[in-house]
């Protein structure tokens, strides 16, 4: 397929969703950029008169003190200590489903400061759009979930020689939560021009 079929064909499924606010979950790992996917959609659900909101899961990690407390290439605190899920399904997903206002951000990683960011109303019949790595295996609630896959010989490719510690990762986050399996979409991205649609439940 090409890119435009796979966000055509998204956009088409999330109108066919029956949740008045649904929640679509993007998760790939860096390199396959599942923001830029979720970022495509936006513009074609507001065509759809679905406004889309972006959600980035980088904005929900927790403090460089917890997340890099056994160092900054350690692959099991990457899975377990990264995320902050607890603050995205109460400060977006929840209240997202509620049409309650919802925080867009909660902390700044780079500065690894609080992101200062004010709440913000759900627009009527909008789109959350939440898109990050390792995102699969949390009880994370969303009504669409699409996982962007990449053989590991792939990502092994594609990774830079700094990054190559994720690769561990990326083996634990397959035995653990087989998000091939898991994801209603799956969308094989090892040759990003030529995506696959692999699997659609």
């Amino acid at each position: 397929m090409s890119p435009e079929q796979v966000r055509a064909r998204l956009v088409a499924r999330v109108g066919e969703l029956p949740a008045v606010r649904p929640r679509v979950l993007i998760d790939g790992w860096g390199v396959t950029d599942p923001a830029a996917l979720a970022t495509d959609l936006i513009s074609p659900l507001r065509a759809a008169g679905r406004p889309a909101v972006l959600v980035r899961a980088d904005d929900f990690l927790r403090p460089a003190s917890v997340r890099w407390e056994f160092g900054r290439d350690d692959p099991d605190a990457l899975l377990d200590l990264a995320l902050d899920s607890g603050a995205l399904i109460r400060e977006v997903l929840d209240p997202w489903e509620a049409g309650a206002d919802y925080l867009p951000a909660l902390w700044d990683a780079a500065q690894d400061r609080s992101a200062r960011r004010r709440r913000e109303p759900v627009p009527d019949d909008g789109v959350l759009l939440l898109a990050g790595e390792l995102l699969l295996g949390r009880w994370l609630p969303v009504d669409l979930s699409v996982h962007l896959a990449l053989r590991p010989d792939m990502l092994a490719r594609r990774l830079p020689a700094g990054q190559q510690w994720l690769l561990p990762a990326d083996a634990r986050y397959r035995e653990e939560a087989d998000p091939e399996s898991a994801a209603d979409v799956v969308v094989r991205v090892d040759h990003a021009e030529r995506p696959g649609w692999v699997t659609e439940r």
